[in-house]
């Protein structure tokens, strides 16, 4: 697979000795879920986890206020004896800290960022500004259930590739075939219309997109994916993944099915086209991905492979053990 990554596209390498941050930049979060997800993390990566002391925080239903969560990030972040920072949850709220965070900074000094559902914000803007986002498990939700797929989750955060085959028959199945190449984007539906007309505005021309959402009304869907169809987005796109969609499938008196409503919509790009991707809101098996790295996308009758070239790591020298 030839590459597409730009140079200036990396993150940092785990070291020996680095830390697994936890951070909470959106909905308030529950103490015993979060202490259990720390404890599960900590078993799968053999690294220490260090939650930010502002995780358990509440204002309303949110994590603190904004100013708070954006200032809890950014000190993670900074934390030289941490190497990677995760969500501990999603819920809303991170779009509040889209112009509070100093992505400069980030960029300075980039590590590997990783959740879903409401942090695609977070991961789009990360992408945007030129690093490599992580769209993968948190630690209050799938680490503290046993949800996360852990093969991709140390492959990825190792600097490996990925090498995901589903065969015919599997969940993952293929709407359209085809071949596509391209950088992968995306992340929560829903979450990806409202980038819009922001200066974070989801990127797809020439990538691989990504989709994903949860209890979603099929009319909503189709909603959205018009609004990205009008608005541009899916004009020079190489191929679309949908997620596993838990709770949008139509009702049984229902005629037309998500599958089918999806390639009424998008069925004239072209473009391979596959759904039941199982990354972002799944029952198990929570697959992740790296943002702004290049992949290949084959679907076919004989089903669905996804190959993902490892994120460009940039190896530094922990501080602190």
């Amino acid at each position: 697979m030839r590459s597409e990554l730009q140079s200036g596209r990396r993150v940092r390498a785990l070291g020996s000795h680095g830390k697994m941050g936890v951070v909470s930049p959106a909905s308030c979060v529950d103490r015993e879920a979060l202490e259990a997800g720390c404890r599960a993390l900590s078993a799968l990566s053999g690294r220490q986890v260090a939650a930010s002391p502002d995780a358990l925080q509440r204002d309303g239903g949110f994590a603190g206020s904004a100013a708070a969560r954006a200032a809890s990030l950014m000190e993670m972040w900074q934390r030289e004896d941490v190497d990677a920072v995760l969500c501990s949850r999603g819920g809303y709220g991170s779009n509040y800290l889209l112009p509070l965070l100093d992505f400069d900074a980030l960029r300075m000094n980039p590590k590997a960022f990783v959740g879903y559902s409401d942090n695609t914000s977070l991961l789009l803007a990360l992408e945007r500004s030129g690093m490599v986002a992580f769209h993968g498990p948190m630690v209050a939700s799938d680490f503290a259930r046993g949800t996360a797929d852990e093969s991709s989750f140390r492959a990825v955060l190792g600097g490996e590739a990925l090498d995901l085959r589903f065969p015919a028959g599997s969940p993952v199945q293929p709407l359209i075939a085809g071949e596509a190449r391209g950088p992968l984007t995306g992340g929560c539906l829903s979450v990806v219309v409202t980038s819009l007309g922001t200066p974070w505005e989801i990127e797809t021309q020439g990538k691989i997109l990504f989709l994903e959402d949860v209890n979603e009304k099929p009319y909503r869907i189709d909603r959205m994916l018009m609004q990205l169809l009008l608005a541009g987005k899916f004009r020079a796109v190489r191929g679309i993944v949908f997620g596993a969609m838990l709770g949008c499938s139509s009702a049984p008196a229902e005629e037309e099915t998500l599958p089918r409503m999806i390639l009424r919509v998008l069925g004239g790009l072209r473009v391979p086209i596959v759904i039941g991707f199982p990354s972002g809101h799944v029952e198990s098996g929570n697959i992740t991905l790296p943002f702004g790295v290049p992949a290949a996308l084959d679907s076919s009758k004989a089903g669905v492979r996804l190959q993902v070239e490892p994120a460009t790591f940039v190896a530094v020298q922990n501080s602190n053990s």
